[in-house]
């Protein structure tokens, strides 16, 4: 196997309706199954290592920790760009082979991936200009941002009108059931759901985005993207249990509220459409992909909370869990009106079939929820948080400061 993961194909015959590559063995298939093993051992690895020179840190030398915690951070983020390289390439080279990407997909989806890499390089380098050079370069950006994920979604339709969507996804030929009305009322309704929470729960937020926030938003999406490939448990017909992968989004909606959040979760989502392409329909496209990741971002809605201030595990874990119905939700959709002759060919009812198989969002989300709950009980890591966001720690109340104030009424 190694011998044949070296060595690729080797020949290419070509026809008139395809290109045949010919070798021994799927080389690609291998390679992605053995790094992604690769990459679950080494990211267990460097967490542990990393969290327990950070105890001894914590313990030893207090005034290095925030050196620490940046170090670690770059480190974390140098791993991430090394998964996605590696992952989205063999990626391509996998969908390629098996004539599974074509020119229409491919180069928009490309082309929107540079876009977001790009506008975030773009936008903090002309932050060292001065404001009013970030903010031209901010409103640029956003509308090539508009004019990429326009173009994608018009190619996409014209994909999925052409047939393609239907053969590469049922097999050729088949006649895929798609309830194209209530594809797009439920996705139009989601979007709805989201909008509204995100005004109501965002309330008081700061609004716009600065450099800092930016960066954030970028180093998240990466880790979360990273950690995305570092499969447990993946599902045929997309979606996976993976290692975590959504933690580093739901910190930043923490962090930085519901409305960064959302549009963070939203871009995340884009890019997941590149990484595990089930294409078969637009609203299905919207519903798998930027509006289910969205949601995610709607995790920081119970931050503010006064009941729940001085408990942000709690506030976390409430928020996941209503970010992951919202998901949970938008998948179940996509699956009964996109993608029911899945169900057919089990002679299974649509919505049955649709709300048995998506239910892995929620082991994925125990995962999250477990680890989050961690995270958000070490003391370091909320002073860390709240002094990068420019707020204060809620402190408790001690017993005789409360019951002097009590006397004193």
């Amino acid at each position: 196997m190694f011998l044949n993961l070296l060595a690729s194909y080797t020949d290419v015959i070509e026809t008139e309706d395809s290109t045949l590559y010919v070798y021994n063995d799927v080389w690609t298939a291998f390679a992605k199954s053995a790094l992604m093993n690769v990459f679950l051992y080494a990211a267990i690895a460097i967490a542990v290592i990393l969290l327990a020179v950070g105890i001894i840190v914590r313990f030893k030398k207090p005034e290095s920790l925030s050196a620490f915690l940046k170090t670690a951070i770059a480190f974390a983020v140098g791993f991430s760009a090394t998964v996605i390289a590696a992952m989205v390439s063999l990626e391509f080279y996998d969908m390629y082979e098996n004539g599974y990407v074509f020119d229409l997909i491919l180069w928009p989806s490309v082309a929107l991936c540079a876009v977001v890499l790009l506008s975030i390089a773009v936008c903090y380098i002309s932050n060292l200009f001065g404001k009013k050079a970030f903010k031209i370069s901010l409103i640029v950006c956003a509308s090539l941002f508009a004019a990429a994920i326009i173009a994608f979604i018009v190619c996409l339709s014209v994909y999925y009108a052409g047939g393609n969507a239907a053969d590469n996804n049922f097999g050729e030929g088949a006649n895929a059931p798609v309830n194209n009305l209530a594809l797009y009322l439920s996705s139009l309704g989601l979007i709805a759901v989201i909008a509204l929470i995100t005004i109501f729960m965002g309330k008081g937020e700061k609004k716009g985005f600065d450099t800092k926030t930016i960066s954030f938003a970028a180093v998240c999406i990466a880790m979360s993207f990273a950690l995305s490939y570092i499969r447990i448990i993946s599902m045929p017909q997309g979606g996976s249990v993976t290692l975590a992968s959504l933690l580093p989004l739901m910190v930043f909606s923490y962090m930085f509220g519901v409305r960064k959040g959302v549009f963070a979760g939203a871009i995340y989502g884009i890019l997941q459409a590149v990484q595990d392409p089930w294409l078969l329909h637009p609203a299905q496209f919207l519903l798998d992909y930027p509006v289910a990741f969205a949601a995610i971002g709607v995790t920081g809605m119970f931050k503010k909370i006064p009941a729940l201030n001085r408990i942000p595990q709690l506030s976390f874990a409430l928020g996941a869990v209503v970010a992951s119905a919202l998901r949970f939700i938008c998948h179940v959709f996509s699956g009964v009106f996109a993608f029911s002759q899945y169900a057919l060919w089990e002679n299974m009812n649509p919505w049955i079939y649709s709300l048995a198989y998506n239910s892995f969002v929620f082991v994925d989300i125990a995962i999250v929820i477990v680890v989050g709950i961690l995270v958000f009980s070490s003391k370091t890591f909320l002073r860390e948080m709240n002094r990068y966001t420019g707020q204060t720690a809620p402190q408790p109340v001690k017993e005789d400061e409360s019951t002097t104030a009590a006397d004193n009424k």
